[in-house]
């Protein structure tokens, strides 16, 4: 039996079907957009331990109900867990761990993006041997904007995009829709809304994870992706021009003066965005996808794991709890970072939160993948960093 949550059916958190050699997870909180909480990474891990396992799984979908495919993690967790530490921290091992197991995932597996996919939800989506998305799908990575930074394997996913793209999308928040995604490689395919559900049940009929023939199937459905005149990616040399600077003072600068040209009056929207976002964030955000061009995926989800428990923790500013609350709990869209400019973050303090933690606290994640199930994955073995 699939494993199941304490609550009826249409309650769950996340939804599990099994048809021939086919299984399908439906994450299934459209009312949270299908935010990450506890439950559903506890349910989400469960699913696909027992199908990778399993001789008669060959294909997993993975899909998200409503209007969303997932929108990131819950901030409202978070925000709680300044009392309930340990909680919190439990989920965000769980996550990250289960970061690292999509990516090395034994199983063919499909992600239909259809709707928002933000933030560490898209950690569902960029590592998929195939993720599938369509007109609707909207993704951003806009942590620096409440306060936190480019998490959930996105400091290797950014590091590793066109040019500077990914120090754009880090500081900035942009959104990207679903042929930029294509076209800058965070998604495989394109396929038009209409067509989604159809190709899912092509996917479960062809009943086999080959993937050869599951390229093939979807390929029948896609369309060949030509991204508008006005689309962000065509903007490329003045977004490598302004994000290869070496601060983020400097790439302030940079936009600034681009800024002034004429055809460039969409800079305006990122400098707004970015000068509202938390310093102490750009900062933080700007080192680690620099980190990443050379790192490998294991080291960034260590280091994004550390840097996580350290703001957590409020190591060096309290702006991600702020931030949460300006954006979700008092919605007065006016956070008071601390401190409260670019200048006054201290290189220092920037060295102690990326300070790696010792090894009996880091991210445990498997030397061989044939051992990631080792029951490391478990809350009870792991002791949170008072």
């Amino acid at each position: 039996m699939a494993p199941t949550a304490d609550t009826t059916p249409h309650e769950q958190v996340v939804l599990g079907e099994e048809v021939d050699h086919v299984r399908l997870i439906t994450l299934n909180r459209p009312k949270q957009l299908n935010a990450i909480s506890p439950e559903l990474v506890s349910l989400l891990a469960a699913y696909l331990e027992k199908w990778e396992k399993d001789d008669e799984a060959y294909l997993i979908i993975i899909k998200g109900a409503g209007r969303a495919f997932c929108a990131g993690g819950d901030l409202r967790v978070f925000y709680d867990g300044r009392k309930t530490k340990d909680s919190c921290l439990e989920v965000v091992y769980r996550f990250y761990w289960l970061c690292y197991h999509i990516k090395t995932y034994k199983k063919t597996q499909v992600a239909l993006v259809h709707g928002i996919s933000m933030g560490g939800g898209a950690a569902l989506m960029a590592p998929m041997k195939f993720s599938v998305v369509t007109e609707k799908t909207v993704f951003a990575t806009p942590e620096a904007s409440f306060g936190f930074h480019t998490d959930c394997g996105f400091s290797y996913n950014h590091s590793r995009l066109p040019g500077h793209l990914g120090e754009y999308l880090a500081l900035s928040g942009a959104r990207l829709n679903g042929k930029e995604l294509v076209a800058a490689g965070l998604a495989t395919h394109f396929v038009s809304s209409e067509q989604i559900d159809e190709l899912e049940k092509r996917l479960i009929s062809s009943n086999s994870g080959d993937e050869n023939a599951v390229r093939s199937v979807i390929e029948e459905f896609s369309l060949e992706v030509k991204i508008d005149e006005e689309s962000i990616l065509n903007k490329k040399s003045i977004i490598d021009e302004c994000f290869s600077k070496d601060s983020v003072e400097e790439i302030i600068k940079s936009l600034e003066t681009e800024a002034q040209k004429e055809g460039n009056g969409w800079i305006g929207a990122v400098l707004k965005g970015m000068k509202r976002s938390s310093p102490t964030a750009l900062k933080i955000a700007l080192r680690s996808v620099r980190e990443g061009r050379n790192q490998t995926l294991s080291e960034c989800l260590k280091k994004e794991f550390g840097l996580t428990i350290n703001i957590l923790r409020t190591v060096i500013s309290e702006d991600m709890y702020e931030g949460i609350r300006a954006l979700t709990i008092d919605k007065d869209n006016s956070p008071k970072w601390e401190p409260p400019s670019l200048d006054k973050v201290e290189d220092g303090k920037l060295d102690l939160i990326f300070q790696p933690f010792d090894k009996d606290l880091e991210l445990q994640i498997p030397e061989r993948e044939e051992n990631r199930w080792d029951g490391r994955y478990e809350s009870s073995a792991y002791a949170v960093p008072n």
